[in-house]
Parts: C-alpha cells; structure tokens; sequence
C-alpha cells in the first residue's frame, strides 16, 4: 500500500495598520525594510513562491513554487496585505492551490484560517461564529471555492469551537498530538493516550453533542519541533529521510506522515528553510513508494475508522493549556528571562470589559437600522472585502430594515467597523510576546483605542476611563513605560484620529508637496475646493478648503485650512469648520494681505484666529509622510553637514594611512568621519544611474586601508534595489544586448563586493528568461546569427554568475 507525507505550514503575520488609516506605518525594528510584513515576505513568503533547487554543483536546477506540493493556511489579513504590497506573491499562493487540486486528487492544500487569529476557546461563541465565518467568506473570496478545512490559531480549542466548525461545514481541523484524551475503533473500547501518545499516522473523528462530527489530524510532533527548533532544515536531505521515517511500519495499510510548524520556519526563522524544503519535497516526489499528499486527498481515500475525544483548552505553543493568552503562566518567547508575564491578566480583563461595555448598545443602537445587528456584523466581510460604493449598498439593502438616509448609512457602518475592531483587539500576537509596551501588545491597544472613541462617538459617555482603570493593573516590565495605562496614553492615544487631524496632515503635507484636486490620504478621500500656495524666501502659506471623506465609514466634513512654513522644522497653522463664502474669502483675504507686507506676527494672529480650533505642525503628519518631509527639510543641513567632514576626512587621509601602517588605532573622532564618509560615498555610487565599478572598488580599497567597518545590512540592501531595478529593465526587453551587458556588469560587481549580495529576484528574472527568450535565441545562434550568438554568449556567462545550470 502506497505511504504520504504531508508537510503543513501556518502561514500568518498579525494585522499591523495603524486602526485609523488602514495602512502599515514604517516600522523601525524592521529595518532596512519598511516593516515586518515586508520584512518576511522578502525572507520567506517570496522565497517559497520561486525556491531553488540545486544540483551537485550548487547550480541552480530548477525554481519551485513550494506551496503547490504542501498543505497551508494563511491569514485572511495576511493576504490582504499581500494582495495590495506583494501582488506576485498573492498570485502565487493562489496559483499554487490551483495547481493543488490537479495534483491532489481535486483536493486544493490551502486551508481557511480564522479572521485575524483570535484564541478561539477564549472567545464567546457569537465571537467565535462570525471570526469563522469571516474566514470562511474570505477563503472563497480568495480561493474561489470553498475549504474543506481550517487552522485553528495557536491550534486552540474546546468542543464549542468545534460544534461552530462542523455547524458551518467544515470538514477537519489540525491538532497537535498532547491535545488528545482518548481514542477507539468505531464502536470499540477507549484507549487513554496519555501516556503512550496518540498514533499520528491516521485521521479520527470526533463525534459532538450536536449529533454532527468533524474530522481531526494529530500532526508528528517530534518532526515538526525538529523542523523548528532541532537544526533539521539546514540539510534538504536530511529532511526528506526524517519525513520518511515517520512512516508506519507496517506497509499493508496506508499511514500519514504529516507535520505543522509556522510557515515562517521556511525562510525567516531559518534561512534558506525553503530550499531545504523544495529540495525534500522533490526527493519525496521521486521515490517509488511514498507519496506527497494534502489531507483532504487523504481524507477522501482513506477515512476515518477510529474517534478520539480532545482535551479542552489547550493549544500547541503553551503547556499550560490556553494560559498564555489571560495570564502569567510563565510561557515566553525566551528573549528576556526574569520578564513577568503578569500584565497578560489584566489586559484580557480591560479588553473584555470593553466589549461587554459595548455589546449591549451596539444591538440596542444597530436595531433601529438593522433586522439582525450580530446577523448583519457576520455578513460585514462582504463590506470589509470591498468597500466599493455598490458594495456597501448591496449590504445596506439586504440588512436594512428600509432604505438609510447617508448619516444612517454612516452609522450603521460606525456600528459594524467598532465590533470589527472589537475583534481585531483580540489578536493574539497581542499576549503571546514578552512584555506590554512591545508593538504587538500596542498594536491591540490600539484597535482598542478604536472601539473606545468610535464608542464615545455613537454612544456617548466615557468608555475610556473605565478601560483604563482595569488597563492600569498591567505593568510594563519596562519602567520607563509606566503601567497600561501609561502606554496608553504615550502610545495609544496620539495615534487616534478623526477628520479634522485628517485635515490637518493634509494642510502641513501640501506646504511641501501637491495634491491633485482629488486625492487619497490612506483610506480619505480629498476632494479640494481652493487652494492657494505662495512663497516669500524661506516662508510659505498654503491656505484651502476642501472636503474629507472616510472611504471606511463614509463620513463626510468640509474643512478650512491654513498652515504657514517658516523655515526648517516650524510649521504653524491650523484647520476649522468654515462654511464657503464671504468670511472664508474675508480671511483669506486678510492672511494673503499680511503675508504679502511680510508682517509675520499678523499672518500668525490672524492664522489662530481664524483657524485656531485644531493647531497643526510637522508633529500633525502622518509618521511616513512626517519621515520623508523631514528629510526634505534637513537637506540642506545634512549637505552642509556632509561637506564638513568629507573635508574634514579628506585633509587628514594621509595621517589615517599613515596611523593604519604603523597598526596604531584611529583617534575616535577621525573613525567616526571615516566611516561616514567612505559610508555615503559608496551609498550614493550604490544608487547612482550608472554604476561606476572603478570608483566603488576605489572607495572599498579605502575602507580597507583605513580598516573602515561597513554597514552591510544597509549597503546590501541599497546595492540589491539597484540591481533588481537593472533586472526589472532587462525583463522588459531580455533580447536586447545592451541590458543584458549592463546587467552581466552588475552582477560581476555584486560579486566582488565585500558582503554577499541576495540575488534571490534577479535569478528570477534570469530563469524566467531562460525559459521564455534563451530557447529560440540558441537556434538562431546556431543558424549562424551573429548577434543572437553573442546574445547567447553574454546569457549563458550572466548564468554562470548567478550558478543556474543552463542546460540539464
């Protein structure tokens, strides 16, 4: 009888946009990328999409895309994000499941995945059926059919969650081995498994008080923790060999290995954990008598014949059950030893007093517009999917309970985003690391700090404090960072915004660049009424009326502005209600009039008089925008800067080389302004149109002689940008000689450079021209075209470069 190998990976990262503007804001820990969805989708989603496998000679053999031949979940907002950031790799995911289907038996490998990874058995069960049901929607949404099964998160579970599975058709779920009580033949007698482990190999069926039944995986746990933790990715065939001997021994039956682990695993937790795994899954392939599989194929030929009953409660990365997720069970990553973990306790106890808080008036409220409030929020993701006017009103007019006026319109759907983010407050990520204060935990603040204020704006009353008096019993093992309360005050609230701080980022943004008459700011739409921008040296006045909408909510206010840039960081103005007309224009006017005699103190007075309801500066911009103005703004301090020590550098070369021979170290203050310079310099040569070979080996050569340590994580990843912009233009037009050679030539140079170069996307453009351009190139180089031979030549040299076997 055949034997099969599963390999399953959970594939998720938390929801991290800012609640307010539907977008990630740069991350700084993530550096050099902008955040860490960017940050592990170059280091793992990317990687699986386009693996490598390689030949005896290190070459590249062939380019995989891995999710084809393995069961996986993602996360609904992981795969949003990677629909608008990543859309290659969104592409790939979803062809991989097609190209699933045919190899399995018509089974797809991907698996639904609840909403945004909520502990399930913490949840209540209205909870629990609409972050189902929004993963469900969001899978066919996606997948374009629906799942037979779902990752839990956490793998947490109790039968309530199951009951909710089975009742809206799900057909398994995936566990981890301790979470198993029992198990029997159909009919027979219970074995207890405690002690001797339930037998991976097989599905069970577990049978509810319902009457209804769901199926269950018990994956291989000693494999799957050495796949994470035990060091078995650093050799493919090592993999494949442990994989095969997780199989039963007796071959009269078919038996199931299988294993689960994050995704992540596969390239960011270990590097190059994605060939080992294309590597594995190829050698599993080639093998007579095992075959890869996904478990509804497995499902499918050989069914359950056994039951078990599960232990309630429990999840697969806490040994205390589901502790880790509402108290100091003394579970951690393990980075900070001696943390405590007691701030779990009260931030559940806080977040859940919020939604009771806000459960009963958000039905009460929603009753005036809605026929089933709970039934309309399970049909939300609709909306969350697309928010498309016709969308929205699709929704409206199934739910409603008669046509909406736009301010009801607008409040039915500030109902239905506060018990979104009511939800999304509960992501897990939120507990699962070591302390308050860390971005996970604010993140979850802050979807909280949503609830709150839109709470306060629909309901009235003061939701906040109550929140915060049980928010301040968690401490921060920080102590700058104070308690919960204190982080939220320092990192919560600044963030909350509303559309006259739209108006304002607006105001100060369009002193330094334009907007079109229509625009977006995240998810605002701009529609500007008048605008006038004038200059006087170093100052400049932007005053304006426009309209703000939310695409969220569809809220709608016309704004007045005016905001004054008196050179370097000082920015001062403000922005209010004021309706079009005679004083719009009279104070116009009068701040135009001002500005035009340079009478600085009126232009300010009249500025806060007639704008002074919401005072802007730069600290009102958004955090990228605020970044990038900035840097506009210190330019000319950091050029000044810059030419200071460069001459600074350059008188006192000769003394550096002379200290450098004699093996006696650099005062600090000429290191310093070495390393700076030799830094930008190679930065800016980096990013040049041309990349100049001789004058970056000439700067190399330098910060050799002068024993200048480089920063590599930066200037790899300027170099890689240069060179997969050079390859991006080299797949526009692959036959032409000319950007084959320049690209041939940045290579070769990535190759000299003193810190390995990832050229991960550029052998991708290689291979793909490899298959599509090299093929009808070769045979008119061998009809004896003389430039299509020295086509070939330069391709087949550029692929040597980059070690991709050219020919099998």
């Amino acid at each position: 009888m055949p034997q099969y190998v599963c390999v399953h990976g959970h594939f998720y990262q938390p929801p991290r946009e800012n609640p307010w503007l539907e977008a990630i804001e740069v991350q700084d820990s993530a550096y050099p990328y902008h955040d860490w969805n960017e940050r592990v989708t170059a280091e793992c989603y990317a990687p699986n999409a386009a693996s490598r496998i390689l030949d005896d000679e290190k070459r590249i053999a062939a380019i995989t895309n891995n999710y084809a031949r393995i069961s996986f979940d993602f996360g609904p907002t992981l795969l949003s994000w990677l629909e608008q950031s990543a859309p290659e790799v969104y592409a790939a995911v979803l062809t991989a499941d097609r190209e699933s289907r045919e190899r399995f038996s018509g089974h797809g490998s991907a698996l639904a995945h609840t909403y945004n990874h909520v502990i399930l058995p913490l949840a209540d069960r209205r909870d629990k059926r609409t972050q189902v049901l929004w993963g469900i929607a969001d899978f066919r949404h996606r997948f374009g059919r629906s799942p037979e099964g779902i990752w839990l998160p956490e793998t947490a579970v109790d039968l309530e969650t199951l009951e909710v599975l089975a009742e809206l058709g799900i057909g398994f779920t995936v566990l981890a081995p301790h979470q198993a009580v029992r198990e029997r033949p159909f009919e027979g007698s219970w074995s207890d498994v405690k002690e001797t482990g339930i037998d991976p190999t097989v599905p069970y069926r577990l049978r509810l008080s319902s009457g209804r039944s769901i199926d269950l995986f018990f994956y291989d746990d000693p494999i799957s923790r050495e796949v994470a933790f035990g060091g078995l990715l650093h050799s493919g065939q090592r993999f494949s060999s442990r994989l095969k001997a997780g199989l039963p021994e007796k071959t009269d039956t078919s038996g199931l290995v299988h294993i689960a682990t994050d995704g992540e695993t596969y390239g960011h937790h270990h590097a190059h954990g994605d060939m080992a795994l294309a590597f594995a899954l190829r050698a599993i392939e080639a093998g007579p008598d095992v075959r890869l599989t996904n478990y509804g194929e497995f499902l499918e030929k050989h069914p359950p014949t056994r039951e078990v009953e599960i232990r309630e409660y429990t999840s697969w990365s806490c040994s205390h059950g589901v502790e880790r997720w509402r108290s100091g069970c003394g579970c951690s990553t393990g980075a900070h030893p001696g943390w405590s973990q007691a701030w779990r306790a009260p931030l559940r106890e806080a977040l859940d007093g919020l939604r009771e808080a806000v459960a009963a008036p958000f039905e009460e409220a929603a009753r005036a517009f809605l026929r089933d409030p709970w039934g309309a929020r399970d049909a939300y993701i609709d909306v969350v999917l697309n928010r498309s006017p016709e969308s929205v009103s699709r929704f409206l007019d199934a739910q409603a309970v008669r046509p909406l006026l736009p301010p009801e319109r607008a409040r039915v759907l500030k109902l239905l985003e506060l018990q979104r983010h009511a939800m999304l407050m509960y992501t897990s990520c939120g507990w699962f690391f070591d302390d308050l204060a860390g971005i996970e935990a604010v993140q979850v603040l802050q979807y909280a700090g949503r609830v709150v204020q839109l709470a306060e704006e629909l309901f009235g009353g003061s939701f906040e404090e109550r929140f915060l008096e049980t928010l301040s019993q968690a401490r921060s093992n920080r102590p700058a960072e104070g308690n919960g309360r204190q982080v939220y005050e320092t990192q919560v609230r600044p963030a909350r915004l509303d559309l006259p701080k739209v108006g304002g980022h607006y105001a100060v943004r369009s002193l330094f660049e334009s907007y079109a008459p229509k625009d977006r700011i995240y998810c605002y739409g701009v529609e500007r009424e008048n605008f006038r921008l004038v200059e006087s040296g170093k100052m400049k006045l932007a005053l304006g009326r426009a309209r703000f909408t939310s695409e969220i909510i569809g809220e709608t206010i016309d704004l007045a502005f005016g905001a004054l840039h008196l050179g370097d960081h000082n920015v001062h103005g403000g922005v209010r209600r004021l309706s079009a007309g005679s004083e719009y224009e009279s104070l116009v006017g009068e701040i135009l009039h001002a500005f035009s005699r340079g009478d600085l103190p009126d232009v300010l007075r009249r500025l806060d008089a007639g704008f002074g309801q919401a005072i802007v500066s730069l600290k009102t911009l958004f955090r990228d925008e605020q970044r990038r103005i900035l840097r506009s703004i210190l330019e000319s301090t950091r050029e000044e800067a810059e030419e200071m020590l460069r001459e600074l550098h350059e008188r006192h070369v000769p003394l550096m080389r002379f200290l450098a021979d004699l093996g006696s170290p650099l005062p600090r203050v000429l290191r310093a302004t070495a390393e700076f310079v030799i830094h930008l310099n190679l930065r800016r040569a980096f990013e040049s149109a041309e990349l100049d070979s001789s004058r970056i080996e000439e700067l190399l050569g330098e910060a050799a002689r002068e024993k200048v340590p480089l920063d590599a994580e930066t200037l790899e990843y300027v170099f890689r940008l240069r060179l997969e912009a050079l390859a991006r233009e080299f797949a526009k037009a692959p036959e032409d000689s000319t950007r084959l050679e320049r690209l041939g030539e940045a290579v070769d140079l990535a190759r000299r450079l003193p810190f390995a170069v990832r050229l991960w996307q550029v052998q991708n453009v290689f291979w793909a021209a490899l298959q599509a351009v090299y093929p009808s190139q070769h045979r008119r180089a061998k009809a004896g075209e003389k430039e299509a031979a020295a086509w070939v030549e330069s391709f087949r040299a550029l692929g040597e470069r980059l070690s991709v076997r050219m020919e099998s």
